[in-house]
């Protein structure tokens, strides 16, 4: 995915992230695609941003050029991941809340005891599915870093222009400040989604 495609706003981003493909290659070749079904937007002078007091080192790369990722680690035991938009100096992410597996190869079997559209069904649970945490914030999404995105693929985006796909739009989850914003998409009829 294009760095220009996600030199936009995140809120022009998040809702077009619906459907597109994060993809996770393992050095030993093992790869899983995922959908993304729920994300939330984080921008300039949003009180609920990293970057909303000033920039600092963890929050660097939020002020960078867009298409890296962002990855943080909330309660000292999950990480969440987001991507970086907007235009360079612009801190500016979004958060992906959830994603749906393509297909379950045979070394996830088993993974969970829960269903298995459930195993990304949260910012935490996506990263512990994708094996993702900090060792991977601040690298360019591209699949040399082993993490990327792709876009909707054609048959996808056909049932989103038919209306057979649907998207919500609702307020951020689990904020103390700007908990107000309607700033949280998702997939309507995903089971994948963390919260309704």
């Amino acid at each position: 995915m294009a760095p220009a495609w996600l030199g936009r706003s995140s809120l022009e981003v998040a809702p077009d992230l619906l459907g597109c493909r994060l993809v996770r290659r393992w050095a030993d070749g093992r790869q899983l695609s995922t959908t993304i079904v729920e994300t939330e937007a984080y921008t300039e002078g949003d009180p609920a941003c990293h970057a909303y007091r000033r920039e600092t080192a963890r929050n660097r790369v939020m002020f960078g050029p867009p298409g890296f990722s962002y990855v943080y680690l909330i309660y000292g035991i999950y990480h969440c991941f987001n991507v970086v938009t907007d235009r360079d100096r612009i801190p500016s992410a979004v958060l992906i809340r959830a994603v749906e597996l393509d297909a379950i190869p045979d070394w996830l079997v088993g993974y969970r005891a829960e269903k298995s559209v459930r195993w990304g069904a949260g910012p935490g649970k996506l990263c512990l599915l994708l094996d993702i945490d900090r060792t991977l914030t601040d690298l360019p999404l591209v699949p040399a870093s082993g993490l990327w995105l792709e876009h909707r693929d054609t048959s996808w985006q056909q049932r989103v222009d038919t209306g057979e796909i649907g998207f919500t739009q609702t307020t951020r989850i689990g904020l103390t400040q700007g908990a107000d914003l309607p700033w949280r998409w998702y997939v309507s009829d995903s089971k994948a989604v963390s919260k309704r």
